[in-house]
This record gives C-alpha cells, structure tokens and sequence, in this order.
C-alpha cells in the first residue's frame, strides 16, 4: 500500500521540482531585469544632473560595476569620421595615445576590435583564439595587450553605430556570457539617445562659447555699455526697493534684512553691519547685524576709538584693506584706548560708509570679508556710497515712522490712563493740534512746491499767472518756457541721481538769471517756465533768454565728470493782458519752445503769429498725406542703376513722388521727412510696395535687373510691423529674388540686435538685402559681415566728394571690404561723366544718378528730380 502511495507521489514532487527551478530562473532574470533598470534609472539621473561629460562617463561605469565586472572599460564614440576615446580604463594599459604616441588614435581603433564592431554594428564577444582569427583573416590588427576576453556592443543611434562600449578581463576566473552581452546591449540601446543628447549638448555648448567669445571680441565696447546700462538699471532698482522700505509696514528687524538683502543684490556682503548714534551721539547701537563667524551681535556701547569711530570723525568713505588696518593700529588712530574691540586679526577687507541726514553723520554702513577669494574694489566702494544716501534717507524715514507709530501708541495708553486728568490730557491734544497745524501748513507748501528743486510747481505757478491777468496791469510781461536738452541722456548715463543734481543745479543757475519779482516755476520731467513782470521792452525778455543759453552752456560736474546741456527756450509776450488769456500766453511759449527745439536747440525763439501758421501748415500737409494715400495720389518714378563697363541696366530704384494739387511735385526727400513728422513711414513703405506691384509688368526688365527699394527701419523695430511687412511683400505678385530691399545704415548702427533679427526673417522670403547710405561712419565691415546683405550703396556725399583725395582712398578701401565679403557695391548720387570716370578707375563700376528717371508705361512723363 506506500509503495503505491509512493508511486503516485514521485510524478508530483517531480513536477514541484520542475516548477521551482523555473520560478528560481524567473526570479533570477527578474532580479537582472531590475538590476538593468535600476541602472538605466540611475543612468537617466546621472545624464540630466551631470555638469560634464566626463561625469556622465564615470557614472556609466560606476553603475555599470555594479552589473557586471567593469575593471577594464572604456568608451568609444565617433564624432564625424574619427573615432575618439573620452572614457578610458584599463588595469594593464596606458591610455592609447600614450601607448602609442606616434599613431593615429581613430585609426588604431578603426583597426582593433572596436572598428570591427562598429563596421559589422554587431555585439562581439571575443576570447584570444577569436582574437588571433580575426587577425589572421585581417579583419583587425593586433593592439595592446592580451586579454582573457573582450566584449564590445555597438551604441546605435537611428540606425548607425555611433560609438562602441567595451568591457575586457585579463583574469581567466572573470568571464563574460550571453547574459553579460544581453545586458550591456540593453543599456547601450537604451543610452544612445541620452548620449548623442548630451554630446550634443556639450558640442552646442561649445559652439556657443566659441561664438560668444567671437562675439565678444568683436563687440567689447558694446558688452560694457550693456554691462553698465544693466548695473545702473540693477541699481535703480535697488533704489526704488530701497525707497519702497522706507514706507513699508515692516519691523525694524525685518526692514534691515531686506535692506541687507537690497545691498547684496549689488555686491558680496556676507558680513555686515549698520551702526547708528543715539539722539546724543555718544552712544553707538548696532541695530543690524550678520557675520560669518558670529550671530550675536555687539551690544550698544559709548564711542571709542573702533573702526566705526574712526569712520564717523573722518566722514568719508573707506575702503581698507588688512595692512591698513594694522597700519592704523600702529600709528594709534584705532583700538589704542580699548584694544578689547579689536577683533579685525582675520580680516581681509572692509568697507565703511557714512551715513548722513541732512549733512549730519548719524551712523554707518561697513561691509567685509575673511577670505582673499573675495576681494572689494574702488567700484564698490564707490557703489555703496552712492547707495548709501539712498540708505540713510529711508532709515531715517523708517525710524520716524517707528517713532511716530510708537508716539501713537503712547498716546493711546495715556489718553486711556488718565482719562481723568483731563487739564494734562487737555494740553496734550493743544500740542497734536500744534503739531497737525505745523504739517498741514508743510503739506499746503509742498503741494504748490516741486519736492525736488523747491520751485514753485504748476499749481502755484498758474495760480500767480492767472492773479497778473486778473489784475488788468497795463504793461508788458513775457513767458520764457524752457525745455533742457540731453536730460533723458543723463538719466540713461549717469543715473536719475545724477539727473535729480542736474535739476537742482539748473535750478539755481536759472535763479541766478532773474530778477527778484520774476517767477521761476518747474512744471514737471525737464520743463521749466519763467514770468517776466514788468517789462520795458521785448529785448528785456531777449536779453534774459540769451542769458539763460549762456548760464546753461556752462559744463555740468556730475559724477565727477564736465558734462554739456543746453536748452531750448520759447517766448510769448503780452502787451495788454486784456486781448489774451493765461492758458493761450503758457500754449504760445510752448509752441515757440518746440519750433525752437526744430531750429537744432539750444536757442529761443519768440512766438509770432507767421510761425504759428508754419505749424499749421505742416499739420495741414500732413493731413492731406494721409488722403493722399487713400485717394493713391502718390506716384513712382524709377532711378537707373547702370554698370558702367558695360552699361547695362543692373536695376531700377524706386522712388515715391507727389502732384500736390496747391505746393507742386514733393520728391522722395520731402515725402520721407513729411511722413516721419506724421508717423507715417510704414505706411508710405507699404503704398510704395503695393504701387509697384501694380506697375511691375509695365517696367523695362530685363531677366537679371532688380527693383531696389528703401524702407524704414522702423519695419524691424517691433514684431507685428515686420509681420505685416512680410504679409505686404508675400501678396506681390513678382518673384521675390527681383527685389532688393535697403535700410539705412544709422539706423543699423542703433539697433543691430533687431535689424539682424529681421534680416533673417525677411531673407527666408527670397528677398534680396542691403544697406543705404553706407559711408556715414557708423557702422564697421565686422558688423555687415555677420549679416545676411547682398549690396552696399554708398552714401550720395562720397560721389559729389569724388575730387578729395582723402575720398577716393575712402571709396578704395570700401571697394577692398565690400569685395572681401562679397557685397555688391553701388555708388548713389553720380550725374557727371567726371563722376563716372574717377569711380570706375576706382574700381566702382555700378552706379545711381538722380537727375535721370525711368516712367512705367502707365503713367504720365512726369521728372522729379
């Protein structure tokens, strides 16, 4: 009876058995499995956190250890036709190009086991009789020494080998199988694209750093003038942060730690400190304090002789540097009567400030370091002086509104404990009430004054020149309204600081030039007018504004440096206030001013009534501009472009001209200047442009002739004019490889960045581009060369100076750079045959007249020259 029990359990056991082992290799390819994912996972992390390639080669072999024994490793890649070793590991052997120092790197490896695995793109698991019969079959040359085994899986990337991974043992006990040769052409197939990703990435890098350090070069002056334009505008920014904690609803502690946070944004300030005296300045308290090697800061002390004092009794900046101080110490100007505060011994550097309200030192701002990687310079020292006004201003703000809202906290305790003291309480709301009146009378003063200059402002100033109407006098008085010129300049320079000292000095140099009853008032920006009462005559009023120009024309100090202003200056006269009004008196000098700023600045001019209808001439012509374009009034006429060996017509300028029905024919110039006083450019560019599309099939063209036509830069100054720009050209019927569109050169020179950007989207149009007016001096063949142009015309002044010597050997060098970038060369202005000979023996030889024109068969003869 067991043996049958027996017989029928065998089969069972068996089959447990057989199940057993399967789920042993089930979970042993699993673990691998898991294993080979873990390290993709790992892998995929070491591609998106490593800084360098170099750390993500030495991350593949840290995790592919952990797999398979990887003593012996490297990685093969190739970059364009050559083979390159970036990762190299060997227990035996030095690194190839040290082995064999006189040998091709790529062409050793084309020729081992690594170029035969990229050759076939096949996985190779090699042993020594392997290896001697590839060698034999000379399929690979023999290189390095011996191994035990060789394993080499190529790394595919669509399709293609585009590099090899290769692990080798020189120990027999160490063996690789399929499993090892399964798992490595995992990994690589997974790795390809994270590795052509990263190199890709590193070769786009280093393409970016080659050009930025071309471009560098090429544009250091550039660089620092964005480099300063940005520091000035970090600090004005930090300006405006400070000035916005003078009123924030902070604690003092939290106002301190944005400030020290405002004053790290500009410079290093891991250790720092603000000192401020007492109301009796002889107590020194540190109410913000940070450092590197202590978070408790020094308690509230009476002066002595520490850096601090000695900051406060020089009064000026300092920076010092480890040999100073202990050069002071020497000489006893520090810590000679209490060497206790002496705790300097590791510094390296310190940076003290004064900090003055209303030109009293009440405290100061020092700045230090411990180590010489941080090393302050005179910049910074200058940086924190200029900040530290700013500083001081709203500290002072922030501790009086401290002192005012604790003051009210005050008085609401007293008001609320003796309430029945009421003579006591009595006498307290007589000294708010004193104080309320003190303030409002401030507040009245300050509304009707400029908080800046102190001037009256445009309230006040209208208030006294309305009461001289009102008044009915019967005698003469004038209104000078000033404008100064280059103030926006000194603004985006030098700083709004500066701009606030320039005001202020403009102020008192104008005070200077009136008399005692006249009325100097600012009415806002760089705007200030002047009531002259009482005057004998107009040349009184002349007199002044001569003197003003002159007072004004005198160089500016600002930062340190001489700087030139100027001004404009308008004048309206009143003879009987009763035949005019305030308003119209202040509207008259305004208008004069602006015909002023038209005349070139810095002059006067008085308003008449023949000036004013100047103006109303202009506007009237620009209005009748725009009708122009709606009822198509404008016309075009079509200056050659010839070459002048063969006298073929190489192509055809257009030029918009107008029949005005009551001022005649108006040429391109007068169009062009007319239309940028009315804003119009765009629109007279794209008339011009839809005009010529109407009239190219009637125009004499040849198969090779062009049609040039000039536009305002103002098409690239803004996204949505350069699309609509692109829309006009893109509805032309012509192909766009028959036109060449120009744009001025100063233009360029001011604003490269968005002329690059919209050359290349114009040029993906087929369009071909140029620019106008080259010659000027405003821009270098470096900056063409890096824009995708095909002509130069050269400015009409170069070929009217043909006779100067000095312009000839100009036209020659221009001729040698336009033909070193291949740019096509076109003299404009030449209508002499004189002109004509001395520029094609120059080597010019396509030229542009302006007295000759070309007429579409469509329209009438008409010649504008």
């Amino acid at each position: 009876m067991l043996k049958d029990t027996r017989r029928f359990m065998t089969p069972d056991v068996s089959s447990l058995e057989k199940r057993v082992s399967r789920l042993r290799r089930l979970a042993t390819k699993f673990k691998r499995a898991e294993s080979a994912q873990n390290a993709l996972l790992e892998i995929s992390n070491i591609a998106n956190a490593a800084d360098s390639m170099e750390d993500f080669y030495q991350g593949i072999h840290s995790h592919l250890k952990k797999l398979i024994p990887a003593d012996n490793f490297y990685i093969a890649l190739k970059n364009q036709d050559q083979l390159e070793l970036p990762f190299f590991l060997d227990e035996k052997d030095a690194h190839p190009t040290e082995l064999y120092p006189d040998k091709n790197l790529s062409d050793m490896l084309k020729r081992g086991l690594t170029g035969y695995v990229l050759r076939t793109q096949k996985p190779l698991l090699c042993g020594e009789a392997t290896a001697e019969q590839l060698t034999a079959a000379g399929e690979i040359e023999d290189l390095g020494s011996p191994c035990h085994q060789w394993l080499g899986v190529p790394i595919m990337h669509n399709g293609m080998a585009v590099g090899a991974l290769v692990v080798q043992s020189y120990n027999p006990e160490v063996s690789y199988g399929d499993t090892e040769v399964e798992l490595m052409v995992f990994i690589c197939h997974h790795i390809a694209g994270v590795l052509e990703r990263l190199r890709h990435h590193e070769q786009l890098e280093l393409a970016i750093q080659q050009r930025t350090q071309e471009l560098s070069q090429a544009y250091d002056k550039l660089k620092q003038e964005v480099y300063e334009r940005r520091r000035a505008e970090r600090l004005q920014r930090s300006l405006f942060e400070i000035a916005d904690l003078a009123t924030s609803n902070l604690d003092m502690h939290d106002f301190y730690v944005e400030l020290h946070h405002i004053i790290s944004h500009l410079l290093p300030a891991n250790n720092c400190y603000i000192a401020l005296l007492d109301q009796s300045s002889t107590i020194l308290a540190f109410p913000f304090y940070v450092s590197q090697l202590s978070i408790t800061p020094p308690e509230p002390r009476p002066l002595k002789d520490g850096l601090v004092e000695y900051l406060l009794r020089n009064r000026k900046p300092v920076l010092l540097a480890q040999k100073d101080i202990r050069h002071l110490i020497k000489q006893g100007e520090i810590y000679s009567k209490a060497p206790d505060l002496n705790h300097t011994e590791t510094m390296q550097q310190w940076i003290g400030v004064p900090l003055l309200i209303q030109g009293e030192v009440v405290g100061a701002l020092a700045v230090y370091s411990f180590s010489m990687d941080q090393k302050y310079q005179f910049k910074d020292l200058e940086l924190l002086t200029f900040v530290s006004q700013h500083i001081a201003t709203a500290i002072e703000r922030k501790l009086a509104t401290e002192t005012l809202k604790r003051s009210n906290e005050q008085l609401e305790e007293m008001v609320q404990a003796r309430t029945a003291e009421l003579a006591q309480t009595n006498h307290e709301l007589e000294k708010e009430i004193s104080q309320r009146r003190r303030i409002e009378q401030k507040l009245i003063h300050d509304a009707k004054h400029d908080s800046l200059t102190g001037l009256p402002n445009r309230q006040m100033f209208m208030e006294r020149l309305t009461d001289t109407f009102e008044s009915r006098r019967f005698y003469k008085f004038a209104l000078l309204f000033i404008d100064l010129d280059r103030f926006k300049i000194i603004n985006d320079t030098l700083g709004h600081l500066e701009g606030d000292h320039f005001l202020i000095e403009t102020a008192k140099r104008l005070n200077f030039c009136i008399r005692d009853q006249d009325l100097l008032a600012r009415l806002g920006g760089d705007e200030f007018v002047i009531l002259l009462d009482n005057l004998y005559d107009t040349e009184d009023a002349k007199e002044v504004a001569e003197r003003i120009l002159c007072e004004l024309s005198r160089p500016f100090e600002l930062s340190g440096q001489l700087f030139n202003s100027g001004a404009s200056i308008g004048i309206s006269l009143c003879d009987d206030p009763q035949q005019t009004s305030s308003e119209s008196l202040l509207r008259d000098a305004d208008t004069a001013m602006y015909m002023a700023k038209t005349r070139g600045k810095g002059c006067y001019v008085v308003f008449d009534e023949k000036s004013h209808q100047q103006m109303m001439h202009d506007l009237t012509l620009e209005n009748d501009l725009r009708q122009a374009f709606e009822s198509h009034q404008l016309r075009l006429q079509y200056i050659p472009v010839q070459d002048l060996n063969t006298n073929k017509l190489v192509a055809l300028d257009a030029k918009p001209y107008w029949q005005h029905p009551r001022h005649g024919v108006l040429n391109y110039q007068q169009l062009a200047q007319l239309a940028e006083q009315a804003s119009l450019q765009l629109e007279l560019d794209r008339y011009v442009i839809e005009l010529l599309n109407d009239e190219f099939d009637t125009l004499p063209l040849e198969a090779d002739t062009l049609i040039h036509l000039c536009l305002s830069s103002q098409h690239l100054a803004y996204k949505h004019a350069l699309r609509n720009l692109q829309n006009c050209l893109g509805s032309c019927r012509f192909a766009m490889d028959k036109l060449c569109l120009f744009f001025n050169e100063i233009s360029l020179a001011r604003d490269h960045n968005n002329h690059a950007d919209g050359f290349e989207s114009l040029r993906e149009l087929g369009v071909n581009l140029g620019i106008a007016d080259y010659g000027s001096g405003y821009s270098s063949m470096l900056t063409l060369s890096f824009l995708p142009i095909s002509c130069l015309k050269l400015e009409a002044e170069l070929a009217n100076g043909i006779q100067s010597s000095r312009h000839r050997r100009l036209l020659t060098a221009i001729r040698h750079s336009a033909e070193s970038l291949q740019l096509h060369l076109i003299a404009d202005g030449v209508n002499s045959p004189e002109q004509r000979q001395k520029l094609q023996q120059l080597g010019i030889c396509t030229v542009q007249g302006t007295a000759e024109t070309i007429m579409p068969q469509s329209q009438d003869s008409i010649v504008c020259a």
